[in-house]
C-alpha cells in the first residue's frame, strides 16, 4: 500500500506546486504591471494626464487668479519704487540708473506673469525628461517572472514536503493581500500627487508675481522649489516601486522561502510607508516649505 500512499502524496504535492507557481506568476505579473503603470503615470504632463482638468485649472488661473496676481505685482513694484525714492533722500541723491533698473525689473516681472504657464510647464518637462529617460531602464532591470526565475522557484518547491507546501500556499495568500494594499496606496499617492499638481499650478501667477522683488521674492523662489519638488516626486515614486520589485525577486534566491514570504510582506508595508513620505522627502531635497 506504500506505493498508493506515495502516489497520492506526490499527486497532492504536484497540485500544490502548480497552484503556488500560478500564484507566484500572478504576483510577479502584478508587480511588473505596477512598475510599468507607474512609469506611465508619473511620466505624463498635467495636460497629458487629464486634459479636461488641466484646461479647467488653466482657465480658472488665467481668468480669476491672474488679475489678482496683476494687482499684487502692481503693489509690489510701486512699493519698491517708493522705497527706492525714500532711500535716496527724496530723489536728492537719485541716480538715473536705478530708475532704469526698476523699469527693467518691471518689464521682466510682467513677462514672467504673462508666461506663467510656459514656465510651469517647463519645470514639468524637465522632470518628465528624467522620468522617461529612467523608465525604460527601471522596467527592464526589475522584470520579474522570467523563465529562469520560475524554473529556479519550481526546483525549490520540488524539494519541499507536502506540509511545507500547504503552509507556503496559505502564507503566499498574505502576500497577495499585501499587494492589494500596495495597489491602493499607489493609487492614492499617484492620484493625490496629480491633484496637488493641479492645485499648485492653479495659483502659479500669484507667487511668480513676487519673484523679482528682493523682499517678497522668497515667496516666488519657494514656489519654484515646491514645483520642482512635486515634479520630481514622480521619479521618487518610481524608484521606490522599482526597489520593491528587486526585493520581491529575492524570494527566488532565499534559502528559506517561508521567511522570504514574510520579508516580502514587511517590504510591502515599508513601501507603503515610504510612498506616503515621497512628497516630504522631495520637498526636503529641494528645501521647499
Amino acid at each position: 500500500m506504500s506505493w498508493l500512499t506515495d502516489g497520492i502524496a506526490n499527486w497532492f504535492r504536484e497540485i500544490l506546486i502548480e497552484a503556488i507557481m500560478t500564484i507566484f506568476a500572478g504576483i510577479f505579473n502584478d508587480v511588473n504591471e505596477q512598475v510599468n503603470d507607474i512609469a506611465v503615470q508619473v511620466g505624463q504632463s498635467p495636460q497629458g494626464w487629464n486634459a479636461g482638468i488641466f484646461n479647467m485649472v488653466r482657465t480658472l488661473s488665467e481668468t480669476v487668479v491672474l488679475p489678482i496676481a496683476g494687482f499684487v505685482l502692481t503693489f509690489i513694484m510701486c512699493y519698491e519704487l517708493i522705497n527706492m525714492v525714500i532711500e535716496r533722500n527724496n530723489m536728492a541723491e537719485f541716480e538715473t540708473f536705478n530708475l532704469f533698473k526698476w523699469i527693467f525689473k518691471t518689464i521682466v516681472a510682467v513677462l514672467i506673469l504673462t508666461n506663467t504657464f510656459t514656465i510651469v510647464m517647463g519645470v514639468f518637462e524637465i522632470a518628465q525628461g528624467v522620468v522617461n529617460a529612467s523608465a525604460g531602464f527601471v522596467t527592464d532591470a526589475v522584470e520579474l517572472g522570467n523563465p529562469t526565475m520560475m524554473a529556479t522557484l519550481h526546483e525549490q518547491l520540488e524539494e519541499m514536503t507536502a506540509g511545507g507546501l500547504i503552509g507556503l500556499y496559505f502564507e503566499i495568500q498574505i502576500v497577495k493581500i499585501c499587494l492589494w494594499i500596495m495597489v491602493i496606496v499607489i493609487f492614492v499617492v499617484v492620484w493625490g500627487r496629480m491633484i496637488e499638481v493641479y492645485i499648485t499650478i492653479s495659483l502659479a501667477p500669484i507667487p511668480l508675481a513676487t519673484i523679482v522683488n528682493r523682499e517678497w521674492g522668497q515667496t516666488g523662489n519657494n514656489y519654484l522649489k515646491a514645483l520642482f519638488a512635486i515634479s520630481f516626486q514622480g521619479f521618487l515614486i518610481m524608484v521606490c516601486v522599482a526597489i520593491y520589485a528587486v526585493l520581491v525577486a529575492g524570494i527566488v534566491e532565499a534559502d528559506n522561502i517561508h521567511s522570504a514570504i514574510w520579508r516580502v510582506a514587511g517590504y510591502t508595508a515599508l513601501l507603503c510607508f515610504i510612498l506616503l513620505k515621497t512628497g516630504g522627502i522631495s520637498k526636503s531635497l529641494f528645501t521647499a516649505h
